[in-house]
């Protein structure tokens, strides 16, 4: 793979999904498309880039980028922010809405730990008013496809979930484990490439596109935040990464990562 094939590649990453690669680290753009190459039966990584940089192939063009996407997520990542969600942005959010309906969407799903992470805090102890709608999108189908069967390694369970929640949620398959069909259920998915127009998907009541802007370039990473903002319902909240800042007016700061919205009711969707 040549410098030009590298900087090709993070070229077509930020133009088309906003992503921030630096050229110069060979290993992981090798890293993530080789997989990419080896499914599409290209001899190497840089076959393939051949192939993309001739432009005869969007499918594989798309592939490339959801490759390069950063896909890192958990169940309960910053355990905090769930149970302050759940306990209280979730129930008085619900008091504010005409049908009671409270709408989630978890931006960037990856393989979907942080939205059933969700989930399962709606088996355990369903919202005392109103009712919760459950949304996740990702760049990339096959995270999507993965997602939808809530299949996981042991190593992927053991970060987040507890011997509790492992045992009541999850069936062991061999040396995986899937999520409960009722839990899967409760979620629905799209995917969705946040450089593109989003209001078609209407507003919710709490966004959470957790440590996924990080992996964006300055412009994507600020435009980005501009079209999540604008789809929050007044009242609702917008979550980030602890460590990731909202400027974006008409929020402030409820605790590290999570901005509320000025605001109360929210026409039923």
């Amino acid at each position: 793979m040549t410098p030009e094939d590298r900087d090709f590649m993070a070229e077509l990453g930020a133009e088309r999904a906003g992503l921030a690669i630096d050229p110069d680290k060979a290993y992981l753009i090798e890293s993530r498309l080789g997989p990419v190459a080896r499914r599409e039966s290209f001899g190497s990584v840089a076959d393939l880039i051949a192939a993309v940089r001739g432009g005869a192939d969007e499918r594989l063009e798309t592939a490339c980028v959801e490759a390069l996407a950063p896909s890192e997520t958990r169940f309960f990542r910053d355990r905090a922010v769930f149970e302050h969600l759940w306990r209280e942005v979730v129930p008085e959010v619900a008091r504010h809405r005409p049908d009671g309906v409270v709408r989630i969407w978890s931006a960037g799903c990856g393989a979907g730990q942080e939205i059933y992470s969700l989930a399962m805090l709606q088996a355990e102890a369903p919202a005392p008013t109103g009712r919760v709608e459950l949304f996740a999108s990702d760049l990339s189908e096959r995270l999507l496809d993965r997602a939808r069967l809530g299949v996981y390694s042991s190593f992927e369970v053991q970060r987040g979930l507890s011997a509790r929640q492992l045992v009541r949620h999850f069936e062991n398959r061999d040396e995986h484990f899937q999520l409960a069909k009722k839990v899967r259920q409760e979620v629905r998915w799209r995917r969705v490439n946040l450089m593109e127009d989003l209001t078609p998907l209407g507003a919710f009541d709490i966004v959470l596109c957790r440590y996924v802007l990080s992996g964006f370039t300055a412009r994507a990473r600020s435009e980005t935040t501009a079209r999540l903002a604008a789809l929050v319902a007044p009242g609702g909240a917008l979550v980030l990464g602890e460590e990731e800042a909202l400027a974006a007016e008409g929020f402030a700061p409820a605790r590290a990562g999570l901005y509320r919205r000025a605001g109360g009711a929210r026409a039923a969707a």
